[in-house]
């Protein structure tokens, strides 16, 4: 069975998402391919974000990643949009849906660590809709 691709989707895909991407292919690699993109880019990834991931995580998100334009990435099963406030583009896919996350950029390491908590949580929910068939 080829596996699935889930694209979370961010303005400026330097947090939420990239956090996102960094979370799913740790955990979740086995089920589906994990990407993140935006309508533009940062020069990094947002540095709080990276700094409390290799903290919580042990994942170094500059080893592997990078802020991405929604053309940079292949076509997608699954639209995972973070809640920017904005219209996402439309990219084509067999399903979407928006997480609703407060970009959580200049707030304090707590502010962070709960998105990271929603965005765990939320990402153990879609795994196991994944399993059930979604985006297939």
């Amino acid at each position: 069975m080829k596996k699935i691709s889930v694209a979370f989707i961010c303005v400026h895909n330097s947090s939420r998402s990239q956090m996102a991407e960094a979370l799913a292919k740790a955990k979740y690699s086995q089920l589906f391919n994990a990407y993140s993109a935006g309508t533009e880019t940062k020069p990094r990834i947002n540095q709080d974000a990276v700094r409390i991931m290799k903290e919580l995580y042990n994942i170094d998100m500059e080893a592997t990643q990078k802020s991405k334009l929604l053309d940079e990435i292949p076509p997608i099963d699954i639209v995972v949009t973070m809640g920017c406030n904005v219209n996402c583009p439309y990219l084509p896919c067999k399903s979407r849906e928006d997480w609703g996350l407060d970009d959580p950029s200049g707030k304090d390491d707590a502010t962070f660590k709960h998105t990271i908590g929603i965005i765990e949580e939320k990402l153990d929910d879609l795994a196991k809709r994944i399993q059930q068939g979604l985006g297939s």
